[in-house]
């Protein structure tokens, strides 16, 4: 039996998501995740180029930030071989953030063999919450 170094799993994993997200919205969005386990995915967005014409965050911003991160989850769910699809996505908007960044959380609250579900939690940098969000992922053979 041969043991995995645990740094060694996680390099390939940054390195995998890394690549599955060049030349996307993801990239041209600016979101970089920043930790990734099926049941919790962090990440960042800038606020700058993301704004909708009065200066604010557009809510669409954080609805592509929300799929990001619980699709991600989602995906390391899922499993090798596996993706995962959005199927359904809700956001509540209870802010505006016009500067910095804003950070989401998703938490996998279902994670069955056919669909994960994830609460997402945005929140600016004073720790404000901007945006709840909930997605459904279908899980499914590539």
């Amino acid at each position: 039996m041969t043991m995995t170094d645990p740094d060694d799993v996680t390099r390939r994993m940054e390195e995998q998501l890394g690549a599955s997200h060049r030349n996307t919205l993801v990239e041209r969005m600016g979101i970089e995740i920043t930790e990734a386990t099926p049941e919790r995915v962090v990440g960042r967005m800038p606020v700058e180029g993301n704004v909708q014409p009065y200066g604010l965050l557009h809510g669409g911003a954080s609805c592509v930030l929300a799929e990001t991160l619980g699709s991600t989850g989602a995906a390391i769910h899922a499993g090798p071989g596996r993706i995962a699809v959005g199927i359904e996505i809700n956001a509540t908007h209870h802010r505006s953030a016009t500067s910095g960044y804003v950070t989401g959380v998703a938490t996998r609250i279902h994670g069955g063999r056919t669909l994960a579900t994830y609460d997402i939690e945005i929140t600016d940098e004073q720790g404000r919450r901007v945006c709840t969000s909930r997605l459904t992922c279908m899980l499914r053979d590539h």
